[in-house]
């Protein structure tokens, strides 16, 4: 029992960042390659042991577990650039749909959710899984039973049919009155 008490003393957050950090970080930007990243990665690491470190039964694995932590907190935020890259706009070209500012004032998540009511079964159901639940195609193909090609079709039709819907439910602006000569 008291080798668990000196283990669990061993465990101290502050003493922790002191031996750990150094390595954490430079496992994260030999992952990155880019600074920020891994000092976000290996924050990121320690925020998760301050939240879930206590769930650790074996204290002698604390620098194991916050490596898996990482490299696991690396791996998950890869897939979401994968799948939600950065696009530069300036050499976005005409992959960015045109909207005007009216049309993105008026939009908001109710609206977004209304007009996915308006999509039909097939499509409504691997959108709202991929979107708003943030489902991978695998995940999502497993949950429906069908293949992954299949899904990314019903992915694509449905944002069509959403974007369409999107489009129909924005009121069209009042043209500005017409100006009639006096005479």
């Amino acid at each position: 029992m008291s080798g668990q008490r000196e283990n669990r003393a061993d465990l101290d957050f502050d003493d922790l960042v002191q031996r750990y950090y150094r390595g954490l970080y430079q496992f994260a930007f030999s992952l990155t390659r880019k600074e920020a990243e891994a000092s976000d990665l290996t924050q990121q690491t320690f925020y998760i042991w301050a939240t879930k470190g206590h769930q650790l039964r074996d204290a002698s694995k604390v620098k194991t577990w916050l490596f898996s932590t990482l490299h696991r907190e690396f791996l998950k935020t890869k897939r979401k650039q994968e799948r939600f890259p950065h696009i530069d706009l300036q050499n976005a070209g005409n992959d960015v749909p045109t909207v005007s500012p009216t049309v993105v004032s008026q939009l908001d998540a109710a609206a977004v959710v209304n007009a996915l009511g308006h999509i039909d079964e097939l499509h409504r159901a691997p959108l709202a899984l991929f979107y708003m639940e943030d489902y991978s195609y695998k995940e999502i193909a497993e949950i429906l039973g069908v293949p992954i090609g299949t899904v990314q079709s019903r992915i694509a039709r449905g944002k069509a049919q959403l974007q369409k819907a999107l489009l129909e439910s924005v009121p069209k602006p009042e043209p500005p009155p017409s100006k009639e000569p006096r005479g």
